[in-house]
């Protein structure tokens, strides 16, 4: 049987972790968050304790992944932890909502930016009943199928591929931050906006920045291709995340250096609205093509790690046997690939992705969680396992992240219960299709004539 090849180096799972996490959230987040906790201090606090929750969450999956090195990250650990229905349900929520929805999103962010200089996008060229089709939601499809295709023909050139535009990425976001810091003109002294009690509106500035940070787990997703897996995957989840942290403080004090908190609250893009004021047309011009290559990194990355969940799902026979084939000249789950990015292109033009992808999220928190928590699990229940890196300050550093998610949990439980239980049904639908797949899996192992 052909099997997947460690053809990622370090360099590509650095960049995995980097260029997945910043995608569209830095440009856009800061807005949600001023209007949220209302003074450019808070927004700090709030920067940092999200990026102390994420950093948590990647020295606890650090110990995973290099003690598990197996494709589909959370799908292995919770597999392993607490049985094969909550692997299942991990990768029905990513395949189904969650990262074909976060490729639908990122590939439609993309357009929207190509808009800025190319108008026409916005139009729209037809309608599939009463859903009206942009030219831009179709260049977004053919965008997803093409870095699809890419990934396809191998995972190192996908790695390559990776590696270059994050590089691009972060090169160009130091411009944007160099130029707010040197601006000579800084904005004045501001009063704080009025905004919503402290705690509720803490929850939800956290909220948003948790989605700026979300993505530096996928890097376990690929870990079946990662060169010396027990060494590069730490390097990689713990040095991408802080990596990730120190871009998000320095852009985040360049735009209050020269915007007010009330001119960040009163603009959705509050880079380009920074660069404008600093250097004119030209520098918000600048801004989004900063963001174009900043998505096209994120959305490549998905694509890259996303394919592995489905594949290894397929693997212990809980999804179709075709998506566990590995192409015999590329060493890709090529099959999955196509899945995953079939999927999206549907959600493209649906233009229903963001309401589900708002549903998912509060289920895939838990499945976070639980996915943190089986370190615990499994230091009582495979003591024997080899774990070449354990998690510095376990148990302190876990039980932070399980205490934050359980925070978030709670709030967003309370704050939209309608979201929240949207999102577990969500989840829960994929219940049925588990057992088909599980007695499926039971016939092909007990039936004599295999």
């Amino acid at each position: 049987m052909t099997e997947l090849r460690r053809d990622l180096g370090l360099a590509a799972a650095l960049a995995i972790v980097v260029g997945t996490v910043i995608g569209s959230g830095i440009f856009r987040v800061p807005q949600a968050m001023i209007q949220s906790v209302g003074t450019v201090q808070m927004v700090f606090v709030v920067w940092v304790v999200g990026g102390a929750l994420s950093m948590a969450g990647a020295l606890t999956y650090a110990e995973l992944a290099a003690a598990m090195p197996g494709a589909g990250g959370e799908y292995v650990y919770l597999t392993e932890a607490y049985g094969p229905m909550w692997g299942y349900l991990y990768s029905w929520t990513q395949l189904s909502v969650a990262k074909s929805g976060s490729i639908a999103t990122l590939a439609t962010a993309f357009f929207e930016y190509t808009a800025h200089f190319i108008p026409e996008f916005e139009r729209v060229w037809f309608s599939l009943g009463p859903v009206p089709i942009k030219f831009g939601q179709i260049f977004a499809l053919v965008l997803i199928l093409v870095l699809g295709m890419i990934n396809y023909f191998g995972v190192r050139i996908g790695g390559n591929v990776q590696i270059a535009v994050t590089v691009v990425k972060v090169a160009l976001i130091a411009f944007v931050i160099i130029a707010g810091l040197f601006y000579s003109h800084p904005a004045a002294h501001a009063v704080p906006l009025s905004v919503p009690p402290l705690q509720t509106g803490f929850i939800a500035a956290l909220v948003a920045a948790l989605w700026a940070y979300d993505g530096w787990n996928n890097v376990g997703m690929v870990a079946s291709e990662v060169q010396n897996p027990k060494r590069n995957l730490p390097l990689a989840l713990i040095g991408g995340t802080a990596v990730v942290i120190a871009i998000y403080m320095l852009a985040n004090w360049a735009y209050f250096r020269v915007l007010t908190p009330q001119e960040v609250a009163d603009h959705k893009l509050v880079a380009a609205e920074m660069m404008q004021r600093v250097q004119g047309p030209a520098g918000a011009a600048a801004v989004s093509v900063a963001a174009m290559i900043s998505i096209f990194a994120a959305l490549n990355g998905s694509i890259l790690s996303g394919a592995r969940v489905p594949y290894a799902a397929a693997r212990d026979g809980l999804f179709f046997k075709s998506a566990a084939r590995v192409h015999p000249a590329f060493h890709t789950p090529g099959v999955s690939i196509m899945m995953l990015t079939g999927w999206s292109c549907v959600l493209v033009l649906s233009g229903k992705y963001d309401d589900l992808f708002n549903f998912v999220i509060f289920g895939s928190w838990i499945l976070y969680a639980m996915a943190a928590a089986s370190v615990f699990v499994l230091r009582r229940k495979r003591p024997e396992l080899p774990r070449p890196y354990k998690t510095l300050g376990y148990p302190v550093v876990p039980a932070l992240f399980l205490a934050g998610a359980f925070v978030l949990e709670l709030r967003t439980l309370i704050d939209k219960p309608r979201q929240a239980i949207t999102g577990i049904v969500l989840i829960l639908i994929g219940l049925p299709f588990y057992f088909y797949w599980r007695r499926g899996a039971k016939k092909a192992v007990f039936d004599p004539s295999n």
